[in-house]
């Protein structure tokens, strides 16, 4: 995925492949404006400058992306490091490339000054992606690069790089449903901030695989066979190995028991259409007994990020326990790439049409205007940036939360009055406490009382989200305001 060395050569090979000679050859035009551009500038590892914009631009090329994504990656430097300026780049190479780089270059001016400044920061990020989320994509491309050469940096810096790679990027990676990317920024940056537990958990991931790996072709080899029985069509099955980061947050939660943990290697199953999806989930269970609970539907149900798949953890061979994960190729493209895929090309070279990217507008948008009342750098990553689970209303809907979030944080996420007026809940038709925490994939129904006043102050104790806090503490606040006017109303009148 990230190359250590590339070519401009190599890179136009590989933009021909999906695009046309014209379109590679407005991608040459770029690279040598760059090149020239940046001439005589090296980066801290001594290299010429211009490999870094080449070698993110090849990043994105492997993803099939339009050109001018591209045309952006490789000139995404030049106003803020060189004599170019904006109003040049616009002049050759147009305006929607010079506006992605407009907002690359305000991105590139995020850096941790304190908390204060930071979230403002923060801010203009979530701005400038809800005007055009191509921007944050390029930054990805960017960042990755940048941690892949972070030894050439100071210990401090390369502290600080990685941490906020870790804390910030890769969960917008992850809410933009890149999951490609979301795993490289994570696994780049997981040595440099904690570089104990990484050691820890590759020593762990290693022995595993070792273990495992051969376990895992024999199972594959066994299901290949029953599906040819079957005549069931399928584009690839593979073995796929939980990317290190993600074992180390998967141990966190399971007290370190790896004997808990099932998907550390996982078999991938590529298929045509969703009917294969199911009708390969049926030949995984005929030949092996599913374990109760781990069956999960992200095709009926798909992540709020997007993400559709089947999964399915089952007792193979010996009684030893695999994961299968099957899904489309449209799918597979999708979850690697997330909003990314809007932007991808197919093998005849024409636009893919994907879903409408309104979505990611509104998660923008939403952020922007809630970060807003959020004045806390630790209270911000509870809402944003921490694992989050989603749950249904009785009707289907899906609700985006923070993990362990709660009935109360839900009713809110709905409806201020819905939270305001909530007198129970009810989690998967079982009544529950309202501080009870909330499971991905749980149904939730929160149970009403007109004549309720309000919230009660207790709430805030167990409340996870910002959202819920700040609606909270409005209707004590009015409350409190209505009933001291009415004390000094009768105090007036008896007076």
């Amino acid at each position: 995925m990230i190359p250590k060395k590339t070519t401009i050569g190599e890179l136009i090979k590989l933009v021909r492949s999906y695009c046309t000679p014209n379109e590679a050859e407005m991608v040459q035009l770029a690279y040598d404006f760059a090149a020239e551009a940046h001439q005589g500038q090296t980066r801290r590892s001594g290299e010429e400058y211009i490999i870094h914009p080449l070698i993110t631009a090849h990043i994105l090329a492997q993803m099939q992306i339009e050109k001018n994504i591209i045309i952006a990656a490789i000139l995404h430097d030049v106003p803020e490091d060189t004599e170019v300026t904006l109003e040049e780049i616009e002049k050759n190479f147009g305006a929607d490339v010079a506006n992605m780089i407009s907002g690359i270059t305000k991105l590139g001016k995020i850096k941790y000054r304190g908390v204060e400044r930071y979230i403002e920061n923060l801010r203009k990020m979530f701005v400038a992606m809800a005007e055009d989320v191509r921007v944050m994509i390029i930054k990805f491309a960017d960042r990755i690069h940048n941690l892949d050469t972070l030894d050439a940096l100071p210990e401090k810096k390369r502290f600080r790089v990685a941490l906020e790679s870790l804390e910030i990027y890769a969960p917008i990676a992850h809410r933009l449903g890149m999951g490609e990317f979301k795993g490289l920024l994570e696994d780049l940056s997981f040595p440099y901030v904690y570089p104990k537990e990484y050691t820890k958990v590759k020593e762990i991931r290693d022995k595993i695989l070792a273990e495992k790996s051969e376990y895992l072709e024999k199972v594959i080899d066994i299901f290949q066979k029953e599906l040819g029985k079957l005549k069931i069509k399928y584009l690839s099955i593979r073995g796929r190995e939980k990317q290190i980061y993600s074992l180390y947050q998967k141990l966190l939660r399971k007290n370190w028991e790896i004997t808990n943990i099932h998907d550390v290697i996982a078999a991938r199953i590529i298929v045509d259409d969703v009917g294969d999806c199911y009708a390969t989930l049926g030949v995984v269970h005929k030949l092996w007994a599913p374990l109760k609970g781990r069956i999960k539907d992200y095709i009926a149900q798909p992540k709020p990020n997007g993400y559709q798949s089947l999964h399915t953890t089952v007792f193979c061979e010996n009684g030893n326990i695999v994961e299968f994960q099957i899904r489309t190729h449209t799918m597979h493209e999708e979850a690697e790439y997330g909003i990314a895929a809007h932007w991808h090309y197919d093998e005849k070279g024409s636009r893919i049409p994907k879903k409408d990217v309104q979505w990611a507008k509104e998660l923008a948008n939403i952020q922007k205007e809630i970060l807003n009342n959020i004045k806390d750098l630790e209270e911000m990553k509870v809402d944003f940036f921490r694992s989050h689970i989603f749950a249904f209303t009785p009707q289907g809907d899906v609700i985006d939360l923070p993990e362990d979030a709660t009935a109360i944080d839900f009713a809110y996420h709905i409806h201020t009055e819905i939270g305001n007026k909530c007198n129970g809940a009810k989690i998967n038709d079982q009544m529950v406490s309202l501080d009870a925490p909330i499971k991905s994939g749980d149904v939730v129904e929160i149970i009403i009382d007109k004549n309720r006043k309000g919230p009660s102050p207790d709430w805030l104790k167990f409340v996870k989200t910002n959202l819920a806090r700040t609606h909270i503490k409005n209707s004590l606040t009015t409350s409190h305001k209505f009933w001291l006017k009415n004390i000094l109303s009768k105090k007036n009148t008896s007076d």
